[in-house]
């Protein structure tokens, strides 16, 4: 489902950004979290301002890649620049523009799960920022990993980063205070913010390496998680 610009707060931040070179706040809401704000000049940071498991995301990267969830555009005009050939998705008309705009070549505005790219195949899929969160909740993980499945040529790659969160419900001793009746802790709700317009409510799902593989594994992939970064974050390289 395509987002309604009245509905699309990050849209219009980052349409503010690209077409004027300024952007309000863009705010965060969350039942799990405090409030907290997006830096919209983070959303067009360059290669070199990208953190370590970004940067080593793109140096994996190879062949025709598609960047799902790609916002302003960040990942994808570093791959380009690194001559290879994107395919820039997102849900967002305003993020869509903004990247076109910026010289994004192949910007399209479809939603990942879509009937335009029903049999197109890709090299590389890159999902970063936390990119698997797009599943919402667990249960639905599998389904994206089917999907990314079906869009891989046969020797293809998924570059995905996450978090851990299971840091955020342990106590000064370490332990673990969390009731699994609540399900799973890396689910969490999110609502933007920008200026007058505020999006609807959304899940969002953060997941833990070994659960990852898990799910992987009975989704007929094989994953490799690559790198552990400094804040519970990693990379992984489904395949």
């Amino acid at each position: 489902m395509l987002l309604s610009p009245t509905l699309d707060p990050m849209g219009q931040a980052i349409w503010d950004y690209a077409s004027t070179g300024h952007a309000g706040t863009l705010r965060v809401l969350s039942s799990t979290f405090d409030d907290d704000e997006i830096p919209v000049p983070t959303l067009f940071r360059t290669e070199l301002q990208m953190p370590a498991l970004e940067r080593m995301a793109l140096n994996l990267c190879r062949g025709h890649v598609l960047d799902v969830g790609a916002g302003a555009g960040c990942h994808s005009l570093a791959l380009q620049d690194r001559g290879l050939e994107v395919c820039s998705i997102d849900i967002s008309p305003l993020s869509t523009r903004a990247r076109t705009l910026r010289g994004v070549r192949d910007a399209r505005c479809t939603d990942f799960f879509g009937q335009e790219l029903d049999g197109m195949r890709f090299d590389t899929i890159v999902l970063l920022m936390n990119g698997l969160g797009i599943a919402g909740t667990l249960n639905r993980l599998p389904s994206l990993l089917n999907r990314c499945k079906a869009l891989l040529v046969p020797d293809g790659r998924v570059l995905a980063d996450s978090s851990d969160l299971r840091y955020v419900f342990e106590d000064e001793d370490g332990n673990f205070d969390w009731d699994a009746a609540d399900g799973y802790y890396g689910e969490v709700d999110y609502q933007m913010q920008y200026k007058n317009v505020k999006g609807e409510p959304f899940d969002w799902l953060y997941t833990d390496p070994m659960l990852l593989a898990s799910i992987s594994k009975q989704c007929g992939l094989n994953c490799e998680i690559v790198e552990e970064g400094e804040n519970y974050d990693f990379l992984a390289r489904l395949f």
